[in-house]
């Protein structure tokens, strides 16, 4: 039995370097990246949260000379959510205002990507915040998921 348990741990150990994506998630936009991240910002405005910053990295990386697909980042948040987080565990201020990136992929999909709140509650040992994770989650989701597939007019 202890054999089994040690073999499990060291799967364990080894399994998380290996997927550099851990604790991204990914949804399927059905419409172009810029059209995405205008919705996007559209809808957090609209949910009383604050865009800090959008950046256009393709634009940029064009600028450089350097090819790249079509990549926005969008940074925005709420203090009214966040600094409640950031009271159970300060180091989460790492990881906050919120990011989503919108992009392109080889097969001209485009996806938003963010961070799961629940990894970042892992990441940094926070405790005693469930009630917070599940609101600041239930609102991520609800929000992507609008911003990708359905209809804001």
């Amino acid at each position: 039995m202890k054999q089994i348990i040690l073999s499990f741990f060291i799967a364990l150990i080894f399994s998380f370097p290996a997927s550099a994506a851990d604790g991204v998630l990914n949804v399927a936009s059905q419409f172009s990246v810029k059209e995405t991240a205008d919705r996007l910002e559209k809808i957090v405005k609209e949910k009383g949260m604050t865009i800090f910053n959008r950046i256009n990295h393709s634009k940029s990386a064009i600028k450089m000379g350097i090819p790249l697909r079509d990549t926005e980042l969008i940074i925005f948040g709420n203090p009214k959510a966040g600094s409640p987080l950031i009271q159970c565990q300060q180091s989460i201020a790492l990881d906050l205002p919120q990011k989503a990136l919108i992009w392109m992929d080889e097969n001209h999909k485009v996806w938003i990507s963010y961070n799961d709140v629940g990894y970042l509650q892992q990441r940094h040992d926070v405790a005693h915040c469930e009630k917070i994770i599940g609101k600041i989650t239930a609102a991520l989701s609800a929000v992507m998921k609008l911003a990708a597939e359905e209809s804001i007019d």
